[in-house]
């Protein structure tokens, strides 16, 4: 049997979307609404892989950025605080009169289970929009498009909710414990 699995984060939009993902595997998912201490590093899984010192078992974080290609993948780790600092609007005014618009998004999910560390990665290529699209989603969801699509994360939450990056981490998750748990046969 899985047992229930805790999420850290004081994002309640991610919390949301992981809780619909895992139900579709039979994973029950608690939120523990706190923040955690992000460090500053080059990589997700840095700050990942710290933040899970500091958490007891079953529990997992997710850390995720947007990585721009035209600027050599900023705002990238940085992503957080860069949103809160100059949000969409910021980010586009630096984008100006720049045609490669090419950009991704990658989530580390790490999980401490049985006193081991565990990462998943998903990521989603895109690029980004010429301004602000939609309503729906959260954070960078106006400016980003994903690969072989014309509407932005927020114009479209379905199609976000099928192809992000947070889903593929969250899905590459939901195998491991099902596999761990011998709910699926699997192949180590």
């Amino acid at each position: 049997m899985i047992p229930k699995i805790y999420f850290k984060t004081s994002n309640k939009h991610k919390y949301l979307e992981a809780k619909e993902i895992l139900s579709k595997y039979n994973i029950d998912v608690e939120w523990i609404n706190e923040k955690y201490k992000e460090i500053q590093a080059e990589g997700l899984e840095e700050v990942v892989l710290e933040a899970l010192k500091n958490v007891k078992n079953n529990t997992f974080i997710e850390d995720a950025g947007l990585f721009i290609d035209a600027l050599n993948g900023f705002p990238g780790v940085y992503s957080s605080f860069i949103f809160k600092k100059i949000g969409n609007e910021g980010i586009l005014k630096l984008m100006e009169g720049i045609k490669n618009r090419k950009a991704k998004f990658i989530s580390v999910i790490g999980i401490k289970i049985d006193n081991e560390c565990k990462i998943f990665k998903g990521v989603v290529e895109g690029v980004i929009a010429d301004e602000i699209r939609g309503n729906g989603g959260f954070g960078y969801d106006p400016i980003f498009i994903p690969s072989g699509y014309t509407r932005t994360f927020a114009e479209d939450t379905k199609i976000k909710n099928e192809v992000s990056h947070r889903r593929r981490a969250l899905e590459e998750l939901a195998k491991f414990l099902r596999c761990k748990y011998g709910k699926d046969t699997c192949t180590q």
